[in-house]
This record gives structure tokens, C-alpha cells and sequence, in this order.
């Protein structure tokens, strides 16, 4: 009789790290259950039994990846010591985190589902609360700048986030196409030589 449920031995995390990469690599629309339990080593009944359905198991996907390969680049960015230093920070460690290894190139945030239409809502929509949480995450600090004196008042601080958040979207789609690490951080590198120009 076919074996049902959690198989003997089920490692959780490592499923879990195992699906991340499926998401990451292939987004959310193109990961078919038949990916994901082939890639997690456990059958379909395991998989909702544990995760509940592919929309939670995403999510949870999602978790992880900010825990891990997608750390480290936006925890500073209210601890460095000026807003200069924060952007340079994001930039630069975007470009390592990005080419890092042999795992999927680019970010999960921004790559897993860029297509809202015909796509699952709640899950382009948590997404876009992430990105737009980096976002405001940025403005928050070039407000702080501002105050600080770093920054003159006359500063567009939503705007000039805006912009370091795009760049850093198109850093994770250069990351994907296969740019190299030394060319992300030479568009970091000329993102920061315009800080004068941008922020006088």
C-alpha cells in the first residue's frame, strides 16, 4: 500500500530550505506541486499536512529567505552612522548577497511574482509589502539625515528612496541574467558618486 502522509525521517527545515529554492528560482506561478515535492522529497499529502497548502508554504518560503540568504543587506540602515553609509551599505551587500554561491541569482522579494495580473493576490501582495517596507525603511532614514543636518531640508527623501529601492530591484534583475558580481558593485560604486548631486 502507497505510503501516505509524513514519511519516516521528514526533516521540516530542510523541506522548507529545499522549497525556498524552488520559489526563488522559479517564482510562484511556475513552481508546480510536482516541483516542489520532487525537490522537497516528500509527496503531496506531506506537504499539505505540514504546510497547509502552497500559498502557506510559500509564505513560510519567504520567511526563511529574509532570515537567511536575504539578510544582512537592510538591518543596518538605521544603526550606520549617516544616511550616506546606510545606501553605500544596501548597495554593496545587495551585490554580494546577490552573487553569493551557487544558489538562485537576485532577490526573492522582488522576483517570486513581479506579475499581478492573473497571478495569486496574496501573495503579490505580501511581496509588495515587503519591497515598499524597504522603501519606507530608506525615507525613514533620509528624514533622520535631514534632521540630523546631514541632509539639506530642501531633500525629496521619498523620492531619493525610490530611487536606491529601484536600482536595488534592477541589481536583483541584472543578479539574474547573470551579471557578475564586480558589475554590481561598479552601478553601487556609480549609484554613490551622484550622492553629492543627488542630494544637494
Amino acid at each position: 500500500m502507497p505510503q501516505r502522509g509524513r514519511p519516516r525521517g521528514f526533516d521540516r527545515e530542510e523541506a522548507l530550505r529545499r522549497a525556498m529554492e524552488v520559489f526563488w528560482t522559479q517564482g510562484y506561478d511556475n513552481a508546480s506541486l510536482a516541483d516542489l515535492t520532487r525537490t522537497m522529497g516528500i509527496n503531496a499529502p506531506s506537504l499539505y499536512a505540514t504546510f497547509g497548502s502552497k500559498e502557506a508554504l510559500f509564505h513560510e518560503a519567504v520567511a526563511l529567505y529574509v532570515q537567511t540568504e536575504g539578510s544582512g543587506i537592510w538591518e543596518q540602515v538605521e544603526t550606520a552612522p549617516t544616511a550616506r553609509a546606510a545606501i553605500a551599505h544596501v548597495l554593496r551587500t545587495t551585490a554580494e548577497a546577490f552573487t553569493r554561491g551557487d544558489t538562485p541569482r537576485g532577490c526573492m522579494i522582488v522576483l517570486a511574482a513581479p506579475q499581478m495580473q492573473g497571478a495569486n493576490a496574496q501573495v503579490c501582495d505580501a511581496l509588495k509589502a515587503h519591497r515598499q517596507a524597504n522603501g519606507c525603511l530608506l525615507e525613514r532614514r533620509l528624514k533622520r539625515a535631514v534632521e540630523e543636518g546631514e541632509l539639506p531640508a530642501s531633500t525629496d527623501c521619498r523620492a531619493l528612496a525610490s530611487y536606491f529601492v529601484t536600482l536595488q530591484h534592477g541589481m536583483s534583475i541584472q543578479a539574474r541574467d547573470g551579471a557578475s558580481r564586480e558589475t554590481l558593485l561598479s552601478i553601487a560604486d556609480c549609484a554613490m558618486a551622484s550622492w553629492s548631486a543627488l542630494t544637494s
